[in-house]
């Protein structure tokens, strides 16, 4: 991305969960993996964060870096490429076969029902 195209960093995906390890929420976000906020409360967390975040995108305008695309922003084509085996292959279409789909669609239902 352009250091000069200015990013809503309200748009980066934030997570804020609880760790155990730390007995503390950690805020976390997709985009900046190395940063994170620990603090008592899920709110806390994510403010921390989201002002951590703030300043390192600051700091990479100044210095001319390029800053992160919030995924929220960007363009998805709908369309990706996979590498399986033959094997896995083959057993993926005999399954769509006998549900009368095409593999697209059986994988794709597949993927949209996993966890």
């Amino acid at each position: 991305m352009s250091t000069t195209t200015m990013i809503d960093t309200a748009r980066y995906s934030f997570r804020v969960t609880w760790s155990a390890e730390d007995e503390e929420f950690v805020a976390t976000c997709v985009e900046f993996p190395s940063l994170s906020w620990l603090a008592s409360t899920p709110e806390a967390a994510l403010m921390g964060l989201r002002e951590l975040v703030d300043e390192v995108v600051a700091d990479m305008r100044e210095t001319g870096e390029d800053i992160p695309e919030p995924l929220s922003t960007r363009h998805y084509s709908g369309k990706f490429q996979l590498r399986l085996g033959e094997d896995l292959h083959r057993r993926l279409a005999i399954e769509a076969a006998e549900q009368h789909v095409s593999l697209n669609q059986y994988v794709t239902r597949k993927l949209a029902a996993a966890p």
